[in-house]
């Protein structure tokens, strides 16, 4: 089991896929507002870093896996210009918000949400080309099974997308991000989404969430090849990327 598996948002007891379901639904509302505002926008620019990284492999049909309001999904849309995407998530607040968007930008033609869990997916084996997953990773209740299933849906020659925040290492930004992530983003993240445990527990199991080379061996047990990654951002964030063969 690793660390972030065992931090759960509201209580000890009880199952942490019900608990993150719970949490995304409760703050639905503000998420969107909340990420760009607490991120000051750079998510953006890193959602568009991962996605063109992915153009050499012309993707026709993406899953997106934790997809939440659909951000990932539409960008993707735009730059890539797949046939599908399958944007899932387990809490249906999140996609109620993905699917306005999606249908706003005329894109609900080519993007189809549906309730998941990444843990046990209901496609059947091998029905992508590429498996996304942004900022999600870090609250699977098993990390392990749910790579598993994202391999068996992959296509032979298929690849996966993980983007997921992290903790600097280095000197200041270690230590301006701790300021950040334990007063700054609490304070705001209650006050705006009513939620005082959400913003709590986000940047606990960033903390705890396995960075850099360990994620990529986790990525590798799982039956990836090729895997690389990139930090962005002084450390703030990184992206995975690897290769079902």
């Amino acid at each position: 089991m690793y660390s972030q598996e065992q931090i759960k948002p509201y209580s000890s007891t009880g199952g942490k896929t019900e608990q993150v379901e719970t949490m995304f639904n409760s703050i639905a509302h503000s998420y969107d507002l909340l990420n760009h505002f607490l991120s000051m926008g750079i998510d953006k620019a890193w959602r568009k870093k991962i996605i063109k990284a992915l153009l050499p492999y012309h993707p026709q049909s993406i899953l997106d896996i934790a997809t939440g309001t659909g951000d990932f999904a539409i960008l993707a849309c735009k730059i890539l210009h797949p046939k599908s995407v399958t944007a899932c998530d387990i809490s249906e607040g999140m996609m109620a918000v993905g699917k306005q968007k999606a249908e706003s930008k005329g894109l609900d033609s080519i993007i189809s949400f549906q309730k998941e869990d990444c843990e046990h997916l209901s496609f059947s084996d091998a029905v992508f080309d590429t498996v996304t997953v942004a900022y999600g990773v870090r609250n699977f209740a098993h990390l392990d099974t749910a790579l598993h299933e994202m391999y068996r849906v992959l296509q032979q020659g298929g690849h996966l997308a993980i983007l997921e925040l992290c903790v600097p290492q280095h000197f200041p930004m270690r230590q301006l991000f701790w300021l950040y992530s334990h007063i700054w983003m609490p304070v705001i993240g209650k006050l705006i989404s009513k939620d005082n445990k959400a913003y709590k527990y986000l940047p606990a199991t960033m903390e705890a969430f396995p960075q850099g080379e360990v994620m990529q061996q986790i990525i590798q047990k799982a039956g990836f090849k090729d895997v690389c990654f990139k930090r962005l951002t002084f450390g703030l964030s990184t992206m995975y990327i690897a290769t079902k063969q």
